[in-house]
C-alpha cells in the first residue's frame, strides 16, 4: 500500500484553511507537512500550535516544516527541512527529532540526507506541476535511481495524483506527497478514498 502524504499550502485552499486541515487530519494520511514557507517564525509557530491541536484530535502524524525552533518550542518531534538547514544544524539537534526529513532533488542530496540522519526524504519534481512552472520534471528513472540508492524511505512529490501512485510505488517509493489536490479537492473523504484504492 501508498503512504500518502499531504503537504500544505493554505493559499491554494479557497476555503477555511484550519477546517480543511481539520478534514484532511480525520482521514488520517500517513503524515501532513505543514509547509507554509511565507510566514515568519512566530506566525507559523501560532498556525503550527493549531495544527497540532487538530491533527492530535484524530492522531495524525504532523510534520512540520523548515522552522526547527518551532517544533522545539511546541515539543513536536516530527521535522521536514531544506537540506541545507539539515547540514547547518549539530548532530544534537538533528537527533532531538524522531521523525527528520529532508527535500532532495539529487542521488546525492539523498545520500548525504541519509547520512545526516534522515528518517525518510521527499525527492522530487517527479511529474510536471504547477508548483514548478517551466522546470523540466526529473522523471520515474530519477526517482528510482534515488531509491535504489538508500536505505531510507523516499516519498516522491511533484504533480503527484491517483494517476501515477502506481508508478512511483514501482520505482521503489514509499509513498507521495500531494499538495494541489488536498488543498483544492471538493469533498476531501471522497478524495482520500479515491487515493487509497491505488
Amino acid at each position: 500500500m501508498c503512504d500518502i502524504v499531504c503537504v500544505t499550502n493554505r493559499r491554494l485552499c479557497s476555503g477555511d484553511f484550519l477546517r480543511r486541515l481539520d478534514d484532511i487530519a480525520a482521514c488520517r494520511p500517513h503524515a501532513i507537512i505543514l509547509r507554509e514557507k511565507d510566514l515568519s517564525e512566530q506566525e507559523y509557530t501560532a498556525l503550527a500550535e493549531n495544527a497540532a491541536e487538530i491533527c492530535g484530535r484524530y492522531g495524525t502524524r504532523l510534520i512540520l516544516h523548515n522552522f526547527a525552533g518551532a517544533a522545539v518550542k511546541l515539543g513536536i518531534k516530527n521535522i521536514h527541512l531544506p537540506l541545507h538547514k539539515l547540514a547547518e544544524m549539530t548532530e544534537e539537534q538533528r537527533s532531538y527529532f524522531d521523525i527528520l526529513g529532508a527535500s532532495c532533488h539529487s542521488v546525492e542530496d539523498a545520500v548525504t540526507a541519509e547520512r545526516l540522519g534522515c528518517t525518510y526524504i521527499t525527492a522530487g519534481h517527479i511529474f510536471a506541476t504547477d508548483c514548478k512552472k517551466g522546470l523540466a520534471p526529473r522523471g520515474v528513472d530519477f526517482l528510482r535511481e534515488v531509491c535504489i540508492n538508500l536505505n531510507i524511505p523516499v516519498y516522491a512529490i511533484g504533480g503527484i495524483s491517483a494517476e501515477n501512485m502506481r508508478d512511483i510505488v514501482q520505482c521503489g517509493a514509499k509513498g507521495g506527497c500531494i499538495m494541489s489536490g488536498f488543498m483544492r479537492c471538493e469533498n476531501v473523504r471522497q478524495y482520500m478514498e479515491g487515493l487509497r484504492e491505488i
